[in-house]
């Protein structure tokens, strides 16, 4: 079987039964499903919600996603091989320690198939909740142009690039465009302080003020977790992105999660430490790929200036890259991947057919 046929490129046209347009993002697909079958899953699968609550499948592709673009390979390859499975078992393997470590839980019920995941519905807390540890990438980028605030947190004189910072920095930024917010420009990802989220926290979804020190806790919490799991494989945990919703439990009380996907190479930059000891950064993350699409193309300015985004997403489009770079990637991926969770990454020779046959036979919803 080609390699190609082993990559799901594409996700958002499975035979789920559904009752609302399929959610398609960068990466993940979301098939809500219907009330029936959301009743029927929760009661023969005694998931711990509200049996009124509404449930999505939630399917994982192999796309590779970059400077807001998805780029392909060579020979049809539209995909890294490998990939959604890596991130699917980075998240679970995350997830599942948090929970074990007494954190939080997140909108996962159920892994059916290693690109999918049974998620109930969240209410997402409308802000990328980043944290640093490292000084490097758009933050050094703007450091060494002469700025030293950050959300508010003002950084000291005489950094040097990719050192370590003094204390964990939570630097968040908007999800998605948020209107009528003062100080707060109506564009995507723009940072903010904690005193807009704590003048605005409705706006941003919270369901009380006192739930912003919460999820500080949680974010601090799980970065902390994720990092000192890491070191102990002689990884550095450098910075990433957490997602925080509110659930229902049981008792259909709300309930603040994670949610999205933790600590993954998508998520995260994550260094090797041996590399890191000597002077050198390797990345075990998506940044690598990033930073050989910057060499790659001889105008970098294309893939970092917003306001070239049209010339940017015919460059993804027309130009098909080296198979050797998606296989890189690929390694990158199942490699960090097998080293957190101590587990072979298996590619399936067709993960599309895999998926509907299993959501047919064990789970009733394709007909």
């Amino acid at each position: 079987m080609n390699l190609a046929d082993k990559v799901l490129a594409v996700n958002n046209d499975l035979p789920i039964r559904t009752h609302k347009p399929v959610h398609s993002g960068k990466v993940r697909s979301v098939y809500w499903l219907t009330e029936a079958d959301s009743a029927r899953l929760i009661e023969e699968k005694n998931y711990d919600v509200p049996n009124d609550t509404p449930l999505a499948i939630m399917v994982i592709s192999d796309r590779i996603s970059a400077f807001d673009c998805i780029w392909q390979g060579e020979g049809g390859m539209k995909g890294v091989p490998g990939k959604g499975a890596a991130l699917n078992a980075i998240s679970n393997h995350w997830f599942k320690l948090f929970k074990e470590q007494g954190l939080a839980d997140s909108h996962i019920l159920d892994i059916p198939h290693p690109f999918v995941w049974i998620v109930q519905k969240a209410k997402p807390v409308m802000i990328e909740a980043i944290c640093r540890q490292y000084i490097t990438g758009s933050m050094w980028r703007s450091y060494v142009k002469g700025e030293r605030e950050f959300c508010g947190i003002e950084l000291p004189e005489g950094l040097a690039k990719d050192s370590k910072l003094e204390t964990l920095l939570q630097t968040p930024s908007t999800k998605g465009i948020l209107e009528g917010i003062p100080g707060v420009p109506a564009v995507d990802d723009v940072n903010i302080t904690r005193k807009n989220i704590e003048d605005n926290f409705e706006a941003f979804n919270f369901n009380a003020s006192d739930d912003i020190a919460l999820y500080e806790k949680l974010l601090t919490e799980g970065f902390d977790v994720i990092s000192n799991a890491l070191a102990k494989l002689d990884q550095i945990f450098v910075d990433t992105k957490f997602e925080f919703g509110y659930v229902k439990d049981k008792a259909g009380n709300d309930k603040l999660i994670y949610m999205d996907e933790v600590g993954t190479p998508d998520s995260s930059r994550i260094w090797d430490g041996e590399h890191y000891r000597a002077g050198n950064v390797v990345e075990n993350s998506k940044e690598g790929f990033r930073q050989l699409l910057l060499k790659h193309f001889p105008d970098a300015d294309i893939l970092l200036n917003k306001d070239r985004m049209t010339e940017r997403e015919a460059l993804a489009k027309n130009n098909e890259l080296p198979l050797s770079v998606l296989m890189d990637v690929s390694k990158t991926y199942i490699g960090i991947a097998e080293k957190i969770t101590g587990e072979k990454i298996v590619l399936s020779d067709n993960p599309k057919a895999e998926i509907i046959e299993l959501l047919r036979e064990q789970y009733q919803l394709i007909d």
